[in-house]
């Protein structure tokens, strides 16, 4: 997978929205101002957010990804060669998260999304 094919995940996400906070070739996605997905200008990889730490060491432990850097424990750097689908699975799941703690009103001003697609 691709740098760009990771951006069209994301930007498919109902509220997603870009941004470049660390600077430019910092690509970071945000749901209601709070980040659920980033990749850094050198990384050949996406940093998201996973359910608790536990969760984390586990992926890092199997091999599927690495600590993220700059982020806390929770958050892990899958490399783009980790495959579509478990990228895409990953990100959606962090996407999720991100967007179950926004208020129920910025909640339920986003279209809805099913994680499991």
């Amino acid at each position: 997978m691709t740098r760009d094919a990771v951006n069209e995940i994301c930007k498919a996400l109902p509220g997603a929205e870009w941004s470049e906070p660390f600077g430019p070739g910092h690509d970071v996605w945000k749901v209601g101002d709070k980040i659920f997905a980033a990749m850094g200008a050198q990384t050949e990889g996406v940093s998201v957010k996973t359910p608790d730490v536990e969760t984390a060491a586990m992926l890092i432990e199997a091999g599927v990804g690495t600590k993220a850097p700059y982020f806390h424990r929770s958050w892990v750097l899958l490399p783009f060669d980790a495959g579509q689908d478990e990228l895409t699975h990953r990100i959606h799941r962090s996407y999720a998260l991100i967007r179950a703690s926004l208020t129920k009103k910025a909640q339920a001003a986003l279209a809805p999304f099913d994680p499991d697609i």
